[in-house]
């Protein structure tokens, strides 16, 4: 029997490539466009005030029309290794939580390494949550309800995020959505794991993202930046409820469920949902899925319930 998911099947073709700096330098000089967008959507460019003494940061607020009202918000953070992606990337989906929940989306466009190691990335994520709770009144966005979130390397900088604000203090983001988060640098040093059928992001490409976003040291050394691995943090009480969801087998299977179990013992409510024979990314390569709608939905149905909570339960 195959290991993967039937509506999956097709991933056992999918080469076993590594990036390394060559590849994503050329990748990176592909430019991403944006497709067409839903009319009932607005869609604003913003240049975001950085921390201090670095850049703006590049958004893309996505609002729905037909809301007119005070409304939550979702606070997005790409994916891409920490080497890559852009605010763009997960427009389908960014879209699509705009429209099902009627939340407002901001997506942010945060500097890359290994140009900008830790802990540039959730500088600049802090920066736009800053800013956007700042911004609140004018934007019609409930301060109160205002979560963040993000998929694969960007889901790792959400839970750095989540901690470098309760640490500071200033800002409680509601809730945090990991969709299969990286989150641990020393799985790296793993020689126990069966990678047989991993797929998309590899071992080889593990290792050269963590080597660049701590800034050339190697993965598991002690005395990694601040907020740069958010599995290093030993104490995880009063960080926001999350939902964390992971195939099992994603290469972040392993970190990402004992990430969810650290977080319950904290007692930090978190749903995890591990999605059978589904491997890293799945739902963007395989999006007309129905695994993949099911996982997006799983998602939506997470947000809506910590950003609604008085409102009745919906499937999404």
């Amino acid at each position: 029997m195959s290991a993967f998911h039937p509506d999956l099947k097709a991933g056992r073709f999918i080469p076993r490539f590594s990036v390394g700096p060559r590849s994503v330098a050329l990748i990176n000089r592909i430019p991403m466009k944006s497709g067409p967008l839903p009319d009932d959507v607005a869609v604003q460019d913003v240049q975001v005030p950085g921390p201090p003494g670095a850049p703006a940061v590049p958004v893309r607020v996505y609002r729905p029309r037909a809301v007119t009202g005070v409304m939550p918000a979702l606070i997005w953070i790409h994916g891409g290794g920490m080497v890559g992606g852009s605010r763009i990337q997960d427009e389908t989906t960014n879209v699509a939580f705009a429209r099902v929940l009627g939340i407002t989306v901001v997506s942010v466009e945060y500097r890359l390494a290994p140009q900008h190691p830790a802990p540039a990335a959730v500088e600049d994520a802090y920066a736009v949550l800053s800013w956007l709770a700042a911004e609140a009144v004018e934007r019609r966005i409930d301060p109160g309800r205002i979560a963040i979130g993000g998929a694969s390397a960007g889901g790792g900088i959400t839970a750095s995020l989540a901690q470098l604000a309760h640490d500071r203090g200033e800002i409680r983001p509601a809730f945090q959505l990991l969709v299969y988060p990286m989150l641990d640098d020393r799985t790296v040093l793993r020689t126990d794991l069966d990678t047989t059928n991993v797929r998309v992001w590899t071992p080889g490409s593990n290792r050269y993202g963590w080597t660049a976003y701590l800034g050339g040291q190697a993965p598991g050394d002690p005395g990694v930046p601040p907020y740069a691995v958010p599995a290093r943090r030993e104490d995880l009480t009063g960080l926001p409820p999350a939902w964390i969801g992971v195939g099992d087998l994603d290469l972040f299977h392993d970190e990402d469920v004992e990430y969810a179990e650290r977080l319950r013992r904290s007692g930090v409510d978190c749903e995890l949902l591990i999605v059978d024979g589904a491997f890293h990314g799945f739902d963007a390569l395989f999006r007309r899925k129905d695994v993949s709608k099911e996982f997006w939905r799983a998602q939506a149905r997470a947000l809506r319930a910590a950003l609604f909570p008085a409102a009745p339960a919906d499937e999404s």
